[in-house]
């Protein structure tokens, strides 16, 4: 009998893994952004979250946080878009009511007359 030697296979080391710190910073932009920080946050959150995208993409595994780069992605978008319609809907309201006395002017004679013929 001959001593041949036994070689053990043991994998290769596994590569540490770590969450993406702009994945990290996307999220908090995105629920800062719902909690009083408008148009700011949500802002914050989609360049953040766009970045961490490709970071995590581009490392082949090794940076994790896809998971929460979306969800700044999506707080982002959503609170981006609530803040141009409620911006938009001002707007119409403080227009709305600065131009609705000066509507109002080429009628003024007639109304005068109405109500100093009322006894």
């Amino acid at each position: 009998m001959t001593d041949t030697p036994q070689y053990s296979y043991s994998p290769p080391p596994a590569l540490a893994t770590h969450t993406s710190s702009m994945a990290i910073i996307s999220l908090i932009s995105g629920i800062a952004a719902w909690l009083g920080i408008f148009g700011l946050g949500g802002l914050l959150a989609v360049i953040f979250g766009h970045l961490a995208k490709g970071e995590i993409r581009k490392s082949g595994g090794v940076i994790t946080g896809d998971g929460m780069a979306t969800a700044g992605l999506v707080l982002g978008y959503a609170n981006i878009a609530l803040t141009i319609v409620g911006l938009c809907l001002f707007l119409l309201l403080f227009l709305g009511i600065l131009s609705t006395p000066l509507l109002c002017l080429p009628f003024m004679n007639e109304i005068n007359s109405t109500f100093s013929t009322i006894p």
